[in-house]
């Protein structure tokens, strides 16, 4: 479930300020949630899905009397960084209010309890989507990951693969049947890719569940996984979306979500997507922005690639969030830092690191680059340039040099991504 994108401007609160959800008020607080992302009702199984996986004692609910009017939670979760660590970081979700109770203070007052909440857990770091992106920029919070969204034809572009894919067998499987496989290659994947987030117990069951009225005409969810020497090294979940026309068969393949544990298994898992019968065209959603296939296709024009804000990071402690991560080149930088919505991160910041760690700490030196905590937020991951964003007039050099150093530094080989949404 994504962050609701209602406007709310400061004014007095005339409800209740926030406070912890109790587990038997879950069904009304979701209820809120749902209405304010248009009140249409989840299928049985996905709502029994959310319910186990809502932690409580980190969601947030507003009152006016016995009404519900606003609600927001944070999942405990271990983000990635450059450097492979896992760092502890705040999932928000579930965040909505009622329209009703529109520009009164609201949603203001949720993210002040809740960034507060996650310093007290001692989480450097806060991560959402955002249904409306211009809503969460005021809360400190940047654009990190982006996504790459595509529309295949398959019927006219050709797909090079490279040495070994025909070492890998694909072969249809049961997709609750192969979960715990697939599980696994996801987990070794994890490390490899700044912005991808440890599964949680319970946090697989989404990726199989299959409602019939969320198929939009498509198949029921089929999946296959890859071997190379018996051993799982990838799997596609996708579905088909059949169509017949004049002349013949115009079909769909829908993916869901793929992984490989190396080039030739991914390669082998998008030519057979690239192959199934009857169909003309491949959709594809929420890929990274340097996944392979688009280096190995004749035409990229006839995929029609289209690039998405996905995953917006915040720091909730600056000094533990550039300390966590690792640089690919030599940074001594210190950063003068606005963040008036958390001022303890507020002043002046000493950052030296490389490729083999980190330390940041507060200084009385000179500042040499000036930004807000949104601008860090958006260059966290390594996919949003430092030198971009001081072209942009977002970030200003106060020392020469200072701005090519950090922005070198922060960078990363590996685009950043989000795989699932929270």
């Amino acid at each position: 479930m994504g962050n609701d994108g209602i406007r709310d401007i400061e004014a007095p609160v005339t409800a209740g300020g926030p406070r912890v959800l109790r587990r038997d008020e879950w069904d009304t607080w979701y209820g809120t949630l749902l209405r304010a992302f248009g009140g249409i009702p989840e299928p049985a199984e996905v709502l029994e899905v959310y319910r186990e996986l809502t932690q409580t004692d980190r969601s947030l609910g507003v009152w006016d009397g016995d009404e519900c009017v606003g609600t927001a939670g944070a999942f405990a979760f271990r983000m990635t960084v450059p450097g492979g660590a896992a760092v502890p970081a705040a999932g928000v979700t579930m965040v909505g209010v009622a329209a009703t109770h529109r520009r009164r203070g609201v949603l203001t007052s949720m993210m002040r309890r809740q960034l507060d909440d996650v310093r007290s857990w001692g989480e450097p770091l806060a991560v959402l989507t955002a249904s409306e992106p211009e809503i969460y920029g005021r809360f400190g919070y940047g654009a990190a990951t982006f996504q790459l969204n595509a529309e295949i034809e398959t019927d006219r572009v050709r797909l090079s693969v490279p040495d070994g894919t025909d070492d890998v067998r694909v072969r249809y499987a049961v997709p609750a049947d192969v979960l715990d496989a697939c599980e696994a290659v996801f987990a070794r994947l994890v490390p490899a890719r700044p912005g991808m987030i440890e599964r949680r117990p319970g946090w697989a069951r989404l990726d199989v569940l299959d409602p019939a009225d969320g198929r939009e005409g498509a198949s029921p969810l089929q999946c296959v996984v890859a071997r190379r020497d018996g051993e799982v090294t990838g799997y596609a979940r996708f579905r088909v979306r059949p169509e017949w026309g004049p002349a013949g068969h115009n079909g769909t393949v829908v993916l869901q979500d793929l992984a490989g544990l190396d080039p030739a298994t991914e390669a082998a898992l998008w030519r057979f997507l690239f192959d199934v019968d009857l169909t003309r065209r491949l959709s594809v959603r929420a890929r990274p922005v340097d996944e392979a296939w688009q280096y190995q296709v004749s035409d990229v024009r006839r995929c029609r690639p289209q690039l998405r804000d996905a995953l917006y990071v915040r720091l909730v402690d600056v000094g533990a969030a550039l300390q966590a991560r690792t640089y690919q080149a030599p940074v001594d930088v210190v950063f003068e830092v606005e963040d008036a919505f958390c001022p303890w991160n507020e002043g002046r910041w000493r950052l030296t690191g490389d490729a083999k760690g980190a330390s940041c700490a507060r200084t009385s030196d000179a500042a040499d680059l000036a930004l807000g905590v949104r601008e860090l937020g958006a260059a966290y991951l390594g996919g949003v340039s430092l030198g971009a964003l001081g072209a942009a007039g977002r970030v200003r050099e106060l020392r020469p040099g200072a701005l090519a150093e950090a922005s070198l530094g922060f960078a990363s080989d590996v685009a950043p991504w989000l795989p699932y949404g929270f």
